[in-house]
Order: structure tokens, then C-alpha cells, then sequence
């Protein structure tokens, strides 16, 4: 199985013991410590009341039985201080956040990979429009319930890669998407491989579908346009 598969997880969010929304994440390292990045309005987002005490992921246990999993609980609050890191830029929040996980308190035998800052792409680098790309994630929660694995959704660069599309830190991305998508990493295959045995350059995160104010939902079709924030916020959301 492509490692690609281990790099994101089912994240669920609950308020107490009551669930609430589904959505994506995958991990990130920087040195020795873990990452669990998704989109910031996962964990927090006032418009629409969404609070969640805490989440849970799922990894994996055993690489001869994929069926097999653990789920690790995730607080998102300490003292009533918020436990993830975002970041505001010259246009405001950006929806992207980050969690350090603890490592010893995830299962002994837990399988994943993870992206290193090696593998992100930077907005100054040069990306062809049209250029090919996997966003990895839960559409809808919707997963291979027997191995616990996400799905890959094709799709291309849209706009201009490296200019902030409406002067915000995100590009374009023309894929067919769903609730849940949200905090899906997006990729494309690296041609000289960072890691042999894991060859993927992480583009951004994916955050949400875009649509056109002015369109007519009985005649005009959804665009099909998603914001995808660049990978370099990680870098600040993963210091100190």
C-alpha cells in the first residue's frame, strides 16, 4: 500500500461525549516533534457554533492487518487555553492550524508516515497551471471502513501558483471535493525523490469549496473550485 495512505487520518470532533463534525488531517514532523494539521475552523469556528472540547484519530496498529486500528483521544484545551497554533496574515486567519501530539501517549505499535519540511512546497516555487494533483482525504466520512484508509480525489492547480488569489494566502484547485475534505493534504508526486519509499511533495491544505456570489443554484452548476492554503505556513505554525 502506498505510504501516502498512512500520512492522513479520520479526525471526528466531539463537544463532551456528543459528536459533532467529521473532517481530514494528516502529520507533519519538523525535527522530533509530531503534528496533526487540519483546517482551523475543524477545531474552532464561531460563524457556525462550532466547539469541540477535543477529537480522536485513528492509526493504524499493525502493518500484516490493516483492519487493525487504535483510536487516540486528542484534547484541544488546557485550562481553558486553546492547545493548537494558527496564524493571521496581511488578509486575515489563515484556516489552517497545527496540535503537537504527544508521542508517548499514542500506542506503541501506532504505523504512520508523516511530511518533514523537506517536502514542502513553497509559493515561490514554479507550478505549471494544470499541473497535477491528489487531494487525500474523508469526503462525507466516506472511507475503506475495513482497512480504515482514506480516499484520493484528482484534481489540477487552478490559478497562478504562488499568487494569492484574492490577495489571500491560498491557491486553486479544480477537484471534485466534500464536507469533510477539510484539512486534506494536497500533492503531487515528486520527480526526484526526497524519500524513495515516500515520493510526494505536499502542495498545501485543503480548506474549503469556493463558490460565485451571483450564482443562480437552479441554473448555474457549483464551480468546483477549492482554497488550498500553501504548505509554508507550516513552518511558522511548527516553531518553538
Amino acid at each position: 500500500m502506498d505510504p501516502l495512505l498512512l500520512s492522513t487520518v479520520l479526525i471526528r470532533t466531539f463537544n463532551g461525549e456528543r459528536g459533532l463534525t467529521n473532517a481530514t488531517g494528516f502529520l507533519f514532523t519538523r525535527g522530533e516533534r509530531l503534528f496533526l494539521v487540519t483546517s482551523g475552523h475543524v477545531l474552532f469556528d464561531e460563524p457556525s457554533g462550532h466547539f469541540p472540547s477535543h477529537l480522536t484519530v485513528e492509526l493504524h496498529t499493525s502493518a500484516e492487518n490493516l483492519a487493525e486500528v487504535a483510536q487516540v483521544w486528542v484534547p484541544l484545551y488546557c485550562e481553558g487555553r486553546g492547545l493548537w497554533h494558527q496564524a493571521t496574515d496581511s488578509s486575515g486567519q489563515v484556516d489552517v492550524a497545527t496540535l503537537e501530539l504527544d508521542r508517548s501517549l499514542l500506542p506503541a505499535s501506532a504505523l504512520y508516515r508523516s511530511f518533514n519540511e523537506r517536502q514542502l512546497l513553497k509559493p515561490g516555487d514554479q507550478v505549471e497551471v494544470g499541473t497535477s494533483l491528489l487531494v487525500i482525504g474523508y469526503p462525507l466520512g466516506f472511507h475503506d471502513a475495513l482497512h480504515r484508509t482514506p480516499v484520493v480525489r484528482h484534481g489540477i492547480v487552478a490559478s497562478a501558483f504562488g499568487l494569492r488569489f484574492h490577495g489571500k494566502g491560498y491557491f486553486l484547485v479544480d477537484a471534485r471535493t466534500h464536507r469533510g475534505s477539510s484539512g486534506a493534504p494536497v500533492v503531487m508526486r515528486a520527480t526526484a525523490p526526497f524519500e524513495a519509499d515516500f515520493p510526494w511533495i505536499l502542495l498545501g491544505v485543503h480548506s474549503a469549496r469556493l463558490d460565485e456570489g451571483s450564482r443562480d443554484a437552479l441554473q448555474d452548476e457549483a464551480l468546483g473550485l477549492n482554497a488550498v492554503w500553501y504548505a509554508d505556513i507550516l513552518m511558522l505554525l511548527s516553531q518553538g
